[in-house]
């Protein structure tokens, strides 16, 4: 493996009624909150009467809103919560939803402090030297953003959607309740689901030698959400369920998988070209293009394929080459994803073939970066036919 650091500076406050240990974490900062929230899901189950309770007992002096944060969380809104922060000299800032309100927080944050326009450092630019700090109350599985310094925010003016992050954007502290994330309906339970397997599948397709403890980790995590998930759909209010895949979908994504090495990230780049045009849930086009792109890229190494298969179903190898059980391996991940409910072809979403010019434009230009297709290097060809295979 290669040398690394590992540094993550985030609480993790983990179970049944963590919520009441909001107070004494609010008391270590300052009093003028900014509260940022979704479409208003968390009014309807309750929470939001919670945190608000929470807020009054740690006897916080001015508490600000800002709803409405999309699921592809975007610039405009963003820049919302900036406008709030500086002119009403918020000192820390409070996530109440999933990853995309988390996301769209991370952002807020560094552009409070930044001079200059935000999309600067979310377009890559620069990078964030400084950040209002933030906590999050976690209610989807799915993102992994409460414990990790990373952000995606779409400017749909421009249809660019980009990953960005900076060491001073991870959360100061993340409660997950896995009692929080009941009323999360089956359709963002199965994308939740879809995501954290991606993020793993991004994590172990790399080229680095002697990595075996974090590929059998990427086994676990895995297996254990493949095992889980057809019982939670059918017990949407299981604690035990919701808590392993709450637990899950963290560790798919705050680093402890990807020690040692960098992974692909590819199919995330691909995905966020697509969602950038079309504005469609993230892990239905994560269910739809990874299949593909694992395709198009198994012969740049069966093997690594091929394990990796083998540790997540049931394959029958007597008489079979590594290549054909490699593919049987992925046409049962395509299968198991779409028994979930997700879909697995663009056409699910009405995305024909007129767009995918201007999508393969825009997700090389980010691979252009660098970052991406660590794997198997992607050109602009690659990428038009990983999206024509998809239609």
């Amino acid at each position: 493996m290669e040398n690394f650091i590992y540094y993550n500076p985030t609480k993790l406050m983990f179970g049944k009624g963590q919520l009441d240990g909001l107070k004494s974490e609010l008391a270590r900062y300052g009093k003028r909150v900014l509260l940022v929230y979704g479409g208003g899901s968390i009014k309807k189950n309750g929470l939001y009467d919670k945190v608000i309770s929470a807020l009054n007992e740690a006897e916080a002096d001015d508490v600000f809103e800002l709803s409405g944060v999309e699921p592809n969380p975007r610039l405009t809104t963003v820049q919302k919560g900036i406008d709030i922060c500086q002119n009403e000299n918020i000192d820390f800032l409070l996530a109440v939803g999933g990853g995309s309100v988390i996301d769209c927080t991370k952002a807020i944050a560094a552009g409070a402090e930044y001079d200059g326009n935000v999309w600067d450092i979310i377009s890559k630019k620069t990078t964030a030297q400084k950040a209002l700090p933030f906590g999050t109350v976690l209610t989807l599985a799915a993102t992994g953003s409460e414990m990790n310094p990373d952000s995606v925010i779409t400017n749909w003016e421009t249809n660019e959607k980009y990953v960005w992050g900076s060491s001073v954007t991870h959360p100061a502290f993340s409660i997950l309740d896995p009692e929080h994330t009941y009323s999360v309906p089956e359709n963002q339970t199965v994308y939740g689901m879809v995501d954290m397997m991606s993020h793993v599948f991004e994590q172990y397709f790399h080229n680095v030698k002697n990595t075996p403890l974090q590929d059998r980790m990427c086994f676990a995590v895995l297996q254990t959400v493949i095992e889980t998930a057809p019982k939670l759909l059918e017990d949407l209010q299981n604690y035990e369920h919701r808590e392993t895949i709450l637990y899950a979908g963290t560790i798919a994504l705050n680093g402890t998988l990807q020690m040692g090495y960098f992974g692909d990230w590819a199919s995330h780049t691909i995905e966020h070209a697509v969602s950038a045009v079309y504005d469609i849930p993230h892990a239905g086009g994560l269910a739809i293009l990874f299949p593909n792109w694992m395709r198009h890229t198994l012969d740049h190494n069966v093997e690594r394929f091929k394990n990796l298969m083998l540790n997540m179903f049931d394959i029958e190898t007597e008489g079979k080459s590594d290549r054909d059980i490699a593919l049987e391996g992925i046409d049962k991940l395509s299968a198991f994803w779409t028994s979930l409910g997700a879909p697995s072809r663009l056409a699910d979403y009405d995305i024909g073939e007129d767009q995918l010019d201007k999508i393969a434009d825009i997700a090389a230009k980010e691979m252009e970066y660098g970052g991406f297709g660590n794997f198997m290097k992607l050109g602009r060809d690659d990428i038009l036919a990983i999206l024509k295979a998809s239609l």
